[in-house]
């Protein structure tokens, strides 16, 4: 094994208390969706409360309006985060288990199963108050990238969705004997550590390109053009990183070592690339009719 970082001594909660002898622990996962979404809920009002970034100074919400859509996320994501997982992931075993569906403290969340509950609260939203839904979704596409940044560092701080093995001097050796099982590597097996991929395409470039565009460009004149850009930025970014994250368990075999959900021949794709390539041709085609319908108006 070359050179390699040692996972840092991390710990998956920050605090545990006891009350009446149940213990009650508070995870950086829990803590990251937490600040994540309290940044991105300012991050909005700061939009609303700008009259001038709106075609006809207009604003799509008003501040008090957005705490309704701040409520209505927050069960999307956790309705839609675990019965993505369970529904994309691990059908089976739910299916035997269903009791074990809503213990989402015991883990098992899915991004994608979370955007579609979170898109089902922007539909809501945009309906109950008479928005413009397009607009709706421009102010959410804004707001995701620092929960997705922060929910990706609780990741690697959880040592969980790890990458594939790897010989570059910044690969990670991170711990247990599922992260060590590496056939061919003797040693310690070091791994790319995707989850920092994914924290910095995901949230922090993308994050830093809608803001700046949004704040200084004006993007909200156009709408869907912001909401496009995230659909498109976060399905290219993530199709990306899952050349370099381990495949989920599940669907790694003899015959099929690389974890592909859909196999072609030598090739394939993960469950994540089959369920962000909608993300992004959606997107693309977000982008194109918002600048279409933005020249019929200019």
């Amino acid at each position: 094994m070359q050179a390699a970082i040692p996972f840092p001594n991390l710990s998956p909660e920050i605090f545990t208390i006891s009350l009446f002898g149940i213990e009650f622990a508070l995870r950086w996962y829990a803590m990251a969706y937490i600040v994540g979404i309290l940044i991105g809920w300012r991050i909005v009002v700061a939009a609303v409360r700008r009259p001038g970034l709106w075609r006809d100074s207009q604003p799509a919400l008003t501040a008090e309006q957005v705490e309704d859509l701040l409520t209505w996320i927050i069960v999307g994501v956790i309705v839609g985060g675990r019965l993505g997982f369970v529904l994309f992931y691990r059908p089976l075993y739910y299916l035997e288990n269903p009791l074990e569906i809503p213990m989402i403290w015991q883990g098992g969340m899915a991004f994608h199963g979370g955007f579609l509950g979170v898109v089902v609260a922007v539909w809501a939203v945009a309906r109950k108050h008479g928005a413009p839904l397009g607009s709706v979704a421009d102010l959410l596409a804004l707001s995701a990238p620092p929960a997705i940044l922060l929910g990706r560092i609780a990741n690697f701080i959880n040592a969980e969705l790890w990458g594939r093995p790897t010989d570059l001097p910044w690969g990670v050796i991170f711990p247990g004997a599922m992260a060590q099982d590496c056939p061919g590597v003797e040693g310690l097996c070091a791994r790319h550590p995707s989850q920092l991929y994914e924290a910095g395409l995901e949230g922090l470039l993308l994050g830093a390109f809608l803001l700046v565009m949004v704040f200084a460009r004006g993007w909200l004149k156009t709408p869907w053009l912001t909401a496009g850009t995230f659909f498109a930025g976060y399905g290219a970014a993530r199709v990306f990183v899952e050349f370099f994250r381990q495949a989920d368990p599940q669907f790694i075999t003899a015959t099929n070592p690389m974890g592909y959900a859909l196999q072609l021949g030598d090739w394939g794709l993960t469950m994540g690339q089959i369920l962000s390539l909608p993300m992004l041709i959606v997107g693309l085609a977000a982008i194109a009719i918002a600048l279409r319908r933005d020249r019929q108006v200019a």
